[in-house]
């Protein structure tokens, strides 16, 4: 390992596995959906509709973490997001009404999640690595939070299968708290972002959007990015759920989105790969191409353990594959200076879309008694995507940006 290795390495590891515990809490509220439902006397839209708020909240306030990283580096954002997501986690167990839910699993974790997940750590690694890698890293990154999913998701099931939903919560706040000191070393990477800032009198925010969202490559990979949100959440809160409907136990719901998480860990990291050698809006366009035959395949055979494990691996490779070209495309608009705060913007779009899902899912399940429509939906919207992204102009944009921006 060479010297320029070791200076980066540190918050590497530190930045992945932040993001495995930060992003396997997140999968994980899923599995609460039935227990809790039955435990509240609640129908699934109550959960779904805190869960569709949290996705929104999580969005909103990705770009407000955003810019304040990229203004005040970004160790205050990750140790205030750790708070919040602990907070919101413990005040979820507690909840007995509607506005109460939709306060702590909705907008704290919400919150929680933005100030500790990838659209903070994910800019923080590439700017600690060379520019030759990238795309390295965010597939690398985005692969460890699939791992996290894996590994904590199933762990969430059995404590919950022993101690019960509502203990689980509360260890899982009180573990949460690891993250404050994997936060740390990602410190050196804000802290160089904030002095590149200051040499010369920033743009103000406003200015900095308004331009970005003039360019019609940065508004086409915004637009597709909904699609991804919409997919992933819904598949993340309703798939345990939906398994147990289909007449599989819990256990086969909790391993059919750990399952998305193992073979994500591949798909992230050869997107992270292949970004950097070809064509990323083309990669983007298959992978939602690839989506809508998993899903359309999933809904014409029967049900069986076997189509739920095949359908699970599938997605698994196309999961969270669209985080390296999607931010990569970002840096190569724009440049890193910025990143955060664009890329918070296309993760605002994202979850729209995931807050979509999540809140059609429970919507129509209560007023039909099943998902048809929604899968119907997802498959749409992948065909949409795929021809949102082919278009896309693979170049420098910086100059579309305020000139003390760029």
């Amino acid at each position: 390992m060479n010297s320029t290795m070791r200076s980066y390495m540190p918050i590497i590891i530190s930045g992945c596995l932040l993001l495995m515990l930060s992003f396997g809490y997140r999968a994980g509220f899923g599995l609460f959906m039935q227990p809790m439902s039955e435990a509240r006397g609640w129908g699934r839209d109550v959960l779904a509709m805190a869960l569709a708020i949290q996705n929104l909240s999580w969005g909103v306030c990705a770009v407000i973490a955003g810019g304040l990283a990229d203004r005040v580096g970004n160790l205050k954002v990750l140790l205030g997001g750790v708070a919040l997501y602990a907070l919101g986690m413990w005040g979820m167990a507690f909840s007995t009404s509607n506005l109460a839910i939709n306060s702590t699993a909705g907008l704290l974790v919400g919150a929680g999640v933005a100030g500790t997940s990838f659209g903070i750590v994910l800019p923080s690694l590439v700017k600690a690595v060379p520019e030759d890698k990238r795309t390295w890293v965010l597939g690398i990154g985005t692969a460890a939070g699939s791992f996290g999913q894996f590994l904590v998701v199933p762990i969430i099931q059995v404590v919950v299968d022993s101690v019960g939903w509502f203990q689980t919560l509360q260890y899982l706040s009180i573990s949460a708290f690891m993250m404050a000191v994997l936060a740390i070393p990602l410190a050196q990477a804000g802290a160089t972002a904030t002095t590149q800032t200051t040499e010369a009198a920033p743009a103000s925010l406003w200015e900095i959007a308004s331009s970005a969202l003039q360019v019609r490559a940065y508004l086409l990979l915004l637009l597709g990015f909904f699609v991804c949100g919409f997919h992933v959440a819904f598949i993340t809160v309703h798939m345990p759920g939906y398994v147990v409907d289909l007449g599989f136990s819990a256990q086969v719901g909790a391993w059919s989105i750990s399952l998305i998480g193992l073979c994500n860990v591949i798909g992230a990291y050869c997107s992270g790969v292949l970004s950097g050698k070809r064509s990323m809006r083309k990669i983007l366009a298959y992978i939602y191409l690839g989506r809508v035959v998993a899903i359309a395949g999933f809904l014409v055979f029967p049900p069986s353990l076997a189509s739920i494990l095949l359908f699970s691996a599938t997605m698994g490779f196309l999961w969270l594959a669209t985080v390296p070209p999607t931010s990569g495309l970002v840096a190569l608009f724009f440049g890193t200076r910025y990143m955060t705060f664009l890329y918070g913007i296309v993760f605002l779009s994202h979850q729209l879309g995931s807050a979509s899902g999540v809140w059609l899912g429970g919507f129509l399940y209560e007023k039909y008694g099943n998902y048809d429509g929604i899968w119907l939906a997802g498959i749409l919207l992948g065909l949409v995507a795929a021809v949102l992204h082919w278009p896309i102009e693979e170049r420098d944009h910086s100059r579309s940006l305020p000139l003390a921006a760029q």
